[in-house]
């Protein structure tokens, strides 16, 4: 066959691609051709460019610039970890078939006239087996209430805390909110799942449990989720609703909230203020701090290059509490740390402190939760409005 992909043209070809000794991907592992539809040339030589040498049947080898097709082709911002810039990429391609758009189009409009009567035989199967003879509503939905919830009808702009749990007909598990230990809290009215999901909730009240069989016309259809969720399937869902307060009442509560964080942010506030105030006095510290807060503290003047915005350095440090606490080095797994300075890659603190640094040297740096991890913290060590504590070596500027 010597027919050649053109331009709009859609091509399925089994692929694989890495570097000479190693293989990023794979299509034969996954025993999925890869459908890809023919474009204008990025680049000379581009991978698209090489697909339309082949013929249907053909087997090749091509050999593009990874920088060229990671930044280009792949629109991505940097290199795999693993590949620099002078890397080459071999891709194995074999040409199985090509197609037309309106060919394609065709396909798949007739593929999803067979899934849409099998979707219908398979859920009038599945009522048939459970006995299920209520109706569905207007849109579809089978809705069987198993416990009367009680308090009022659920209204727009009402939140709802609920349970639910999602499987498809043949059993296979999706998603449940109980496994995250948690229900979620939704504003009904604001699209959140599928229409089928909604709908159901409104006709639910507090303390209220409900069986659904959602129809893909009211749930994914013929797009599914994901590899979880098969075009045309039809869902079951198991729901619980845990509260419902209006729109007031919720806004109500979540000001009573902030205010108490509010509260809470400040006792911690004048707490970080001791701790560093302690830790000065304690380690008789006499340097001020910059208009930021920075404790600068210059252990050993270094004799290199000066660290500026926008230069990249290389550097070993240790992380403490102002109570001593040791939560982390570089100098434990012998890996120095590398940034760019400026760049918002560190925290502010870190940004304007080795700024003042030169290659060679060594400083201590006391950083107040402003310009460090603020009021979110980091993880269970470093909890909101943290004062840290860091010992740096500068290595290199580059």
């Amino acid at each position: 066959d010597t027919l050649k992909p053109v331009l709009s043209d859609i091509v399925n070809i089994d692929m694989e691609y890495g570097l000479k000794d190693s293989i990023i991907f794979s299509s034969y592992k996954s025993k999925r051709p890869v459908k890809i539809p023919i474009i204008e040339p990025q680049f000379k030589g581009d991978f698209y460019e090489a697909l339309t040498y082949l013929s249907v049947g053909d087997s090749a080898t091509f050999i593009i610039s990874a920088d060229s097709f990671f930044h280009i082709t792949a629109r991505s911002p940097k290199l795999p970890p693993f590949i620099d810039s002078n890397s080459v990429l071999y891709f194995n391609v074999k040409l199985n078939s090509i197609q037309t758009e309106e060919e394609v189009k065709k396909e798949e409009q007739e593929k999803n006239a067979i899934l849409k009567i099998e979707e219908g035989e398979k859920l009038k199967l599945y009522l048939s087996d459970n006995k299920i003879t209520i109706k569905p509503t207007e849109s579809g939905l089978y809705y069987i209430e198993t416990k009367r919830g009680r308090g009022s009808k659920i209204d727009t702009s009402d939140w709802v805390k609920i349970h639910f749990a999602i499987n498809l007909l043949n059993g296979n598990k999706i998603f449940s909110t109980r496994d995250r230990g948690e229900p979620i809290e939704i504003e009904y009215g604001k699209k959140f799942d599928t229409d089928g999901l909604e709908e159901a909730i409104g006709k639910m009240k507090k303390g209220g449990k409900a069986n659904l069989i959602v129809p893909s016309s009211i749930a994914f259809g013929e797009m599914g989720r994901g590899g979880a969720i098969p075009p045309f399937s039809t869902l079951l869902y198991d729901v619980e609703i845990i509260d419902v307060r209006s729109k007031a009442e919720y806004e109500k509560e979540k000001a009573l909230e902030r205010e108490k964080q509010k509260a809470e942010n400040q006792k911690l506030m004048k707490s970080e203020k001791a701790k560093i105030n302690k830790y000065i006095k304690d380690n008789n510290i006499t340097t001020k701090p910059t208009k930021d807060g920075l404790y600068y503290i210059e252990t050993l003047k270094g004799t290199g290059k000066k660290a500026e915005s926008g230069k990249k350095v290389k550097v070993h440090y240790s992380l403490y509490l102002t109570d001593g606490t040791k939560l982390q080095s570089s100098l434990d797994s012998g890996q120095p740390f590398e940034f760019t300075l400026g760049k918002g890659q560190v925290i502010r603190g870190w940004d304007e402190g080795i700024t003042m640094m030169n290659e060679g040297g060594k400083a201590k740096l006391i950083i107040p939760s402003i310009i460090g991890y603020g009021e979110r913290g980091k993880g269970s060590d470093i909890p909101p409005f943290t004062p840290l504590v860091f010992e740096v070596e500068l290595l290199e500027v580059n």
